[in-house]
């Protein structure tokens, strides 16, 4: 065998476990990348894979491209009396519940509008951008975000729309209610509560209605909704 030709082998074998090593670490920076997105994204990755029908490659490069567009943002602080107001009128949208669930939602949706564009996400006009935007800083409680949203469009809409929430008796209330209360969780992070006052169980007694006849505006259960 001559030397031209050994050489030759030798250059093409050279080359073969180059590629092959070149492929391997891609593979294996992609596994890693997967892993990462889905420890970042938790739940909010199991959705965006069920949303293309099971095609993990698809979901990590939507998820991978939230990333890009908003993982740089910045969060901006509440002023105090900033974080009054936001907590004033979440309050009152929890009251609403009792005797209007739809009202309800359609404020609490337009309160975390405001609160996410207040907090320097993109403006609530822009809703998808901004729910990505979210998922990717809050990706454990966004879906309270998205579920609040539907059901107040939703209701909205009436006809057909309403059907994603159930008609105004107990089915669609249920789903308004459970909508409220996983909101409420986005809505602690943005605010900026502290874990004290976020896990607080009841409020003082003197912070109760005398007559008894108001519960407490966190207190969404079944027993105290009306149907819408």
């Amino acid at each position: 065998m001559s030397t031209g030709l050994i050489i030759a082998l030798i250059v093409i074998v050279a080359a073969v476990l180059i590629v092959a090593a070149v492929l391997f670490l891609r593979a294996r920076r992609g596994g890693q990348g997967g892993r990462s997105l889905k420890g970042r994204f938790g739940p909010e990755y199991d959705r965006a894979v069920a949303r293309h029908d099971g095609d993990t490659k698809a979901a990590e490069r939507e998820l991978s491209e939230r990333v890009q567009r908003h993982g740089s943002l910045h969060e901006r602080p509440l002023e105090p009396a900033q974080r009054q107001q936001y907590e004033a009128r979440w309050a009152a949208a929890q009251e609403h519940f009792v005797d209007s669930p739809q009202q309800a939602v359609a404020e609490a949706d337009q309160l975390l509008a405001e609160l996410a564009g207040a907090k320097g996400f993109p403006d609530g006009g822009r809703y998808e951008e901004q729910l990505a935007a979210l998922s990717v800083h809050h990706a454990r409680h966004v879906d309270g975000y998205r579920r609040v949203h539907r059901a107040a469009h939703a209701g909205a809409g009436g006809g057909a729309g309403m059907a994603a929430v159930g008609q105004s008796g107990t089915a669609g209330t249920e789903e308004m209610r459970e909508a409220m209360i996983e909101a409420r969780l986005l809505f602690e992070e943005l605010v900026g509560q502290s874990e004290t006052k976020r896990h607080r169980p009841a409020p003082p007694e003197s912070a109760k209605p005398a007559d008894g006849q108001h519960h407490a505006p966190w207190a969404i259960t079944r027993r105290h909704a009306k149907g819408s």
